[in-house]
């Protein structure tokens, strides 16, 4: 027998006299409540299966289905069922990987043909056998050879090249049945654990991203501790359908892409050319009285400069060069160089500190085509870019500023957002120390204001860390948008200096900021965020003037040239048909007024309102209308 002391987290310890005593047991012991919706145990800080045992001395957790924890366990095991029921189905298939993602999970497979969508079905019925026969998934650890050789004998060379690259002596594999998987785990006590999936989707994808290597297909799922959750979740898949942008896009006629023209590269049509325009003169303006100076820089700088900010030995795949008078030239990615110049072109005091550099500056990145989508992804776009220098000691301020300014734009726009710190990463230029220093600023930035985030290890940009601002949308989607990055190696590879207060040169810090982001990408996520129907104040067109017959247009006519003369954004649909046919095409348009001209409103000279929603407004004149538009623009309604 042997002796354990275990206890809940935070509370007194027990004694016990076992044999062994795995988690389950340790938690009954222990009288927690709800053991039926827990799926896994923290031991001593660490995660593991439910009826693995633990050790004499033991401070434990359980781990419930509906924690984050918990639905993260779910998935992978539905992923690892997913992976057992396509072996069976499809002879010959090599299984890859397999984790969970936010609200599902995904795995990628080796096939003679690609999976189609309407496999699906036939891959989801084998799920829910193996879900009903409640096989344990099971838990064994062995050598690496050993493991190399088992899946050598499955003809599972991906699973191999794994094991290789992990250079592990021993690893864990888990089997449910006939399926045997490489993975650290935990895993769910038995496949009958999983109450609620469903499967999505097919797509491609690069084996380990590498466009140079084989072409796989993934098959995306979601699943949910219970069957409401799960619909509510897929009803929420099928609004997002509804708001696909680029459908919107086309049927607002706010932007297109052409194969002739190129991927990745987006052409805007007169309404998307207005809420650009739009969008631009809002931050121009919020800019500007926040004390931001507006710059420009050129689209294409000498190759020798991007060698010596580093881009071009850690970013240059991303990037797009060109030759004039055999001069190597990169097409920027980035406009922090430009504004680096800028600041030098002159001696600069203490006293002229901070800088404010503001560029709604255009860039070019390649992306890989099999990641191109609409707005959200393209090779072209605009940032909102700026890059603040300032001196060591105004740096806190600085930082604490746009985090303010982030604050107070996604409040206009309705978003929540969360924020998340990424750290070093491995190919990157700069000291330890300028790291470390930088990287506490931020964080401090937040701490001080009381605001809770994330620490994502290893995905900062090559010149600093950066705090990542991830929106979530009227669908409770993540959308990433703003960054703030804290540069201290810049200013010392381009010689930024200022005199400080002892008459002596001092190295200025740089923080690099975007605040909507890119604003291709920031107008693709407010077309699905508002479904089209943009606020008064952002939306291309403000007003429809809809006539009911043609005697009414003369006055019609009039209406239309007294709104576009108070600059609000008015078209008209005097064609002779039915009115019920021009307010459906305008709600469908989803304008946000439809001014009905009518008998009545001829002869009284004044509107009435119909609203997008379906609402009537009652008889106004011009001058009460367009009080009514500019009090929505001013309340940025």
């Amino acid at each position: 027998m042997k002796s354990f002391r275990i206890a809940i987290k935070g509370q007194p310890a027990k004694d016990i006299e076992a044999e062994n005593l795995s988690g389950l047991e340790a938690l009954q012991y222990l009288d927690v409540k709800g053991l039926d919706k827990v799926v896994a145990v923290r031991v001593n800080g660490g995660s593991q299966d439910l009826l693995a045992p633990v050790g004499t001395e033991s401070e434990l957790e359980p781990v419930f289905i509906e924690s984050d924890d918990g639905l993260k366990i779910l998935r992978h095991s539905t992923s690892h069922v997913l992976a057992m029921a396509v072996k069976a189905l499809f002879p010959g298939v090599q299984v890859t990987i397999g984790p969970s993602i936010e609200n599902g999970f995904y795995y990628d497979f080796d096939y003679e043909r690609p999976f189609r969508d309407n496999d699906l079905p036939k891959i989801e019925e084998n799920m829910k056998e193996i879900i009903k026969a409640n096989l344990p998934f099971k838990r064994e650890e062995m050598t690496s050879r050993e493991a190399i050789d088992l899946f050598k004998s499955q003809g599972e060379s991906y699973k191999v090249e794994i094991i290789d690259d992990l250079g592990e002596e021993s690893v864990s594999v888990y089997t449910q049945g006939s399926f045997t998987d490489l993975c650290r785990g935990p895993h769910l006590p038995s496949t009958g654990r999983i109450k609620a999936f469903k499967l999505t989707h097919v797509a491609g994808a690069y084996w380990r991203g590498d466009e140079k290597k084989a072409m796989l297909s993934r098959i995306y799922g979601v699943a949910f501790a219970d069957k409401k959750a799960l619909k509510g979740h897929l009803n929420r898949l099928e609004e997002a359908r509804k708001r696909d942008h680029v459908k919107l896009g086309k049927q607002l006629g706010i932007f297109s892409t052409y194969e002739e023209i190129g991927a990745g590269m987006i052409v805007w049509h007169p309404k998307g050319g207005m809420l650009r325009h739009l969008l631009e003169e809002f931050e121009i303006k919020e800019h500007l009285k926040r004390g931001y100076e507006l710059v420009k820089g050129p689209l294409i700088l000498k190759t020798e400069l991007w060698e010596k900010s580093g881009h071009f030995e850690n970013y240059r795949e991303n990037m797009y060069f060109t030759e004039i008078d055999k001069q190597s030239y990169g097409i920027k990615p980035m406009n922090c160089l430009s504004h680096m110049l800028i600041y030098k072109s002159g001696i600069k005091s203490y006293r002229d500190l901070p800088k404010r550099y503001f560029e709604l500056g255009l860039v070019h990145r390649h992306e890989r085509s099999g990641v191109l989508r609409g707005l959200l992804r393209v090779r072209e776009f605009t940032q909102d870019d700026a890059h603040i220098i300032c001196t060591p000691e105004q740096l806190d301020g600085e930082i604490k500023g746009v985090l303010a300014f982030v604050k107070d734009v996604m409040e206009i726009f309705q978003f929540s957002y969360e924020l998340e710190v990424s750290t070093k990463p491995e190919k990157s230029i700069g000291s330890d120390e300028d790291w470390n220093q930088a990287t506490d600023a931020l964080i401090k930035a937040m701490d001080d204001n009381d605001l809770e985030y994330q620490v994502n290890e290893g995905d900062g940009a090559f010149y600093g860390p950066k705090i990542d601002v991830k929106l979530r949308d009227a669908l409770d989607r993540k959308w990433q948008c703003a960054t703030i990055q804290c540069d201290f190696t810049l200013p010392e590879r381009f010689d930024l200096s200022y005199i400080d207060k002892d008459g002596q040169k001092h190295r200025p810090v740089m923080i690099h900021r975007v605040i909507l982001g890119a604003l291709e990408r920031f107008i693709g996520v407010l077309i699905e965020h508002y479904a089209g129907a943009f606020p008064v104040w952002i939306s291309p067109v403000q007003a429809m003037i809809l006539t009911v017959t043609d005697r009414n247009i003369p006055y019609g006519k009039k209406v239309l040239e007294t709104l576009r003369g108070s600059d609000i954004r008015v078209e008209a649909d005097f064609r002779n048909e039915k009115l019920g046919l021009k307010v459906r095409e305008a709600q469908m348009q989803k304008i946000p007024y439809m001014l009905i001209i009518g008998d009545r409103e001829s002869e009284k000279e004044g509107v009435t309102p119909r609203l997008r929603s379906g609402k009537n407004l009652p008889f106004m004149t011009e001058r009460e209308f367009i009080d009514l538009i500019n009090e929505d623009c001013r309340q940025r309604r």
